[in-house]
């Protein structure tokens, strides 16, 4: 196998999995209009939930990197393919916006979503967008703290029980 092919059956077989991932989705322009599907998309911008599309590329770019660190001389040219893929990434980017702008198409009528972008260029929406990174980490952290403190009190009730029935559990 040539210095290059590794990596790029590599990529190949990345690139040909994410399209494959929104090739699943239905087409989100089916029965809405263009003016439903537009404040769908503008409501998915707004509203912060597109920037996790933002991440995903640099991200997956920088898993490729990673499984070709053992071969620095392709480093260059590896870094030159990833550019010149940049253009395609947009492109699938923003037919992952559309997707999610089909989905909210779906589940909401185009006045609700002119209601939500409404809330979400006010000053309270752009501050509830600022602050919902910071929201999510919080509540991911306390969360798991929840959980775990929740299935700590599930066994202390079941060992009481089980004791209550004659039963010891460890």
């Amino acid at each position: 196998m040539s210095s290059l092919a590794r990596p790029a059956a590599v990529l190949a077989a990345l690139l040909l999995a994410m399209g494959a991932a929104f090739a699943q989705q239905p087409a989100p322009s089916a029965g809405f209009s263009q003016s439903h599907l537009a404040v769908a998309r503008e409501v998915a911008a707004t509203s912060g939930i597109t920037r996790s599309l933002d991440a995903i590329i640099p991200q997956l770019y920088d898993r490729i990197r990673e499984q070709v660190v053992a071969r620095p001389d392709i480093g260059k040219d590896i870094n030159e393919v990833l550019k010149a893929l940049d253009p395609e990434m947009e492109l699938q980017k923003q037919r992952g916006v559309t997707i999610i702008a089909g989905i909210f198409a779906r589940e909401m009528t185009e006045a609700e979503l002119n209601d939500t972008l409404a809330f979400f260029r006010s000053p309270s929406g752009r501050r509830y967008v600022e602050t919902q990174p910071l929201v999510l980490d919080d509540l991911v952290r306390e969360m798991q703290r929840w959980s775990l403190d929740l299935a700590e009190y599930v066994m202390t009730r079941v060992r009481a029980e089980m004791a209550k029935r004659g039963h010891q559990l460890q």
